[in-house]
């Protein structure tokens, strides 16, 4: 089963709109991809995240496939684990990676959006990075280039790295219009040297990548070119 896992150094940094840009620019080279989002929650307020992926990517799957692609879906905006008991119930990830395996019989490569960051519990037992253990795939780290992302980035590379998983590299996603802040160069360059992890690129900000329903047709050039490289830097 081949596959990437994205994660994040925290919630909102941009993680579900690099999973959605990464999917719509595999399956423009022709990549048979196929997004898996093993555990939504805040699905009552705000549009899935699955969803936003194939709005992206311009898919259209039937109701069998989306299961697969979203086994585990919850109203509540928190932490996976409590919105599972919330909801009466608890996230299994054996169940998760039978939904990835079964995608993965129809699609070339799997393309696994984390719940927030790396320790983020799915259960009372196990978190984020056990569910990473269990499937295996190398892990693209989604960060915020501003202030406060060394120390965020490198515990995150820590974390992967002292279990054994293979870090593909770091993406920086501008999620707000603010202007270019001195120190991102700087970020950049001091965690590829302490994290020895590549900094692949970054996403400029784009207000079409804040919508509901995004189509990756319509979105500007500075935007497409810099998943692109990112892609050309991914070792897939």
């Amino acid at each position: 089963m081949n596959g990437l896992f994205i994660t994040g150094t925290d919630t909102d940094v941009g993680k579900t709109a690099l999973s959605a840009l990464l999917l719509a620019e595999l399956r423009r080279r022709r990549i048979n991809a196929a997004p898996i989002k093993p555990a939504q929650t805040g699905c009552n307020r705000n549009v899935p995240d699955l969803d936003y992926s194939l709005s992206m990517a311009g898919m259209q799957v039937d109701s069998e496939t989306y299961r697969n692609m979203a086994p585990y879906t919850f109203e509540p905006a928190c932490s996976p684990h409590l919105a599972a008991e919330m909801a009466g119930t608890e996230i299994d990830i054996a169940e998760m990676v039978i939904a990835a395996r079964t995608l993965a019989a129809d699609y070339e490569f799997i393309l696994a959006e984390g719940a927030g960051g790396i320790m983020v519990p799915l259960n009372r037992r196990e978190t984020t990075l056990d569910l990473m253990q269990a499937l295996r795939f190398p892990v693209l780290i989604a960060a915020q280039p501003g202030l406060g992302t060394i120390n965020h980035t490198l515990l995150s590379i820590q974390a992967l790295r002292s279990d054994g998983l293979k870090i593909a590299g770091v993406v920086f996603v501008n999620s707000t219009n603010a202007p270019e802040d001195f120190m991102i160069e700087d970020n950049a360059a001091t965690i590829e040297q302490f994290g020895k992890v590549p900094i692949l690129g970054t996403i400029p900000y784009c207000s079409g990548l804040t919508g509901p329903a995004p189509s990756y047709e319509n979105l500007p050039l500075p935007v497409v070119a810099a998943i692109e490289k990112i892609v050309n830097r991914l070792t897939l």
